[in-house]
């Protein structure tokens, strides 16, 4: 009896041992992982019809792949194409030509003419401090963008390994849990849902925000507007900033310079079109795929962020909706 008792806490010491070594050997790549087992469950409908088609398991995986760059990917790699080129004319505009200096100034001018005696806002000594810290950073940047290829060529194996032998891996964590199969059923459902709502309705609607604020941009004729409809388009999955980020800017814009006719119709476009848009799909997307009230995905999401930074947009709502089926299995089973 003794043997079998030191043999039980020898393995469990090993095991635990073990799994901390494992969590410091994945710790820098566990948003990576996070990042392509959530896409994964995305895509896994897409794998599912190559396999109904007779393709062998590593084909269907790879094939769902490659959907993924040519649907998603490809048009991200234009749009960001297209941004730099609109970026690269913004900077030889305001640098090369030296034409912004009167228009600059006289936003100066004008906000100066709001703000009560004694208060003054310098508009150039905020924008010398903008372009020090764009440039103080350049080398930050471009770390950044190898780390970020890296990280995304590992995300599309990540992806390919989590379709391809995501059954087993599934097979065997339910076959570990110490909860019964409905309970781990339950569980498995609901984050699956949550994954498919946040993903695919976040970017459904930043998507669908963007294009509508770059429409607009281009109708009211504000300069460069596929850059400013990218910032819209990712300022909308974060709700207290939203869209507004760019339109009020925009409107502002086309009032100093002059146009008043146009910025009343951008901001038309901004409150009706932009913004009933997202009050319309945000609840029935987001809210009505997650089955959380969207009280407290906005907090899950701001808490998210506020925590772990841009994939918190993902941790926080799957968090809640764990919190949520816990407890369910909790009542009916344990309670």
């Amino acid at each position: 009896m003794q043997p079998k008792i030191i043999e039980k806490y020898f393995f469990f010491s090993l095991l635990s041992i073990t799994l901390i070594f494992a969590f410091f050997i994945f710790r820098p790549f566990w948003i990576v992982l996070i990042l392509g087992a959530s896409f994964s469950i995305v895509l896994y409908p897409v794998f599912k019809w190559f396999e109904k088609k007779h393709f062998p398991n590593w084909l269907a995986s790879l094939l769902s792949v490659l959907f993924f760059i040519i649907v998603l990917c490809i048009p991200l790699f234009a749009i960001g194409s297209i941004v730099f080129n609109q970026s690269q004319n913004l900077y030889h505009s305001v640098i090369g030509n030296g034409n912004v200096t009167p228009f600059v100034n006289s936003i100066g001018i004008k906000i100066n003419q709001f703000l009560p005696n004694g208060v003054s806002f310098d508009i150039n000594e905020k924008l010398s401090a903008f372009v020090s810290f764009i440039t103080d950073n350049i080398a930050t940047i471009f770390s950044t963008t190898i780390s970020t290829l890296f990280s995304f060529i590992l995300l599309l194996l990540s992806i390919f390994y989590f379709l391809k032998d995501g059954e087993s891996w599934k097979e065997t964590l339910l076959r570990l849990s110490p909860l019964s199969s409905s309970a781990d059923e339950k569980i498995l459902t609901k984050l699956s849902h949550t994954i498919n709502g946040v993903l695919k309705g976040y970017l459904l609607i930043a998507f669908i925000q963007g294009t509508l604020m770059g429409v607009g941009l281009t109708i009211f004729r504000v300069p460069n507007p596929a850059i400013w409809a990218v910032i819209a388009g990712i300022a909308a999955i974060i709700p207290p900033l939203g869209t507004a980020v760019v339109s009020v800017p925009a409107v502002f814009f086309l009032f100093f310079s002059g146009h008043t006719g146009l910025a009343i119709g951008f901001l038309i476009w901004a409150i009706l079109i932009v913004g009933t848009g997202d009050n319309v799909l945000n609840p029935y997307i987001v809210g009505h795929r997650i089955d959380v009230p969207p009280f407290l995905i906005l907090f899950s999401v701001l808490g998210g962020i506020s925590l772990l930074g841009p994939l918190g947009i993902l941790i926080g709502p799957l968090t809640v909706s764990l919190l949520y089926t816990l407890t369910e299995i909790y009542q009916k089973e344990f309670k």
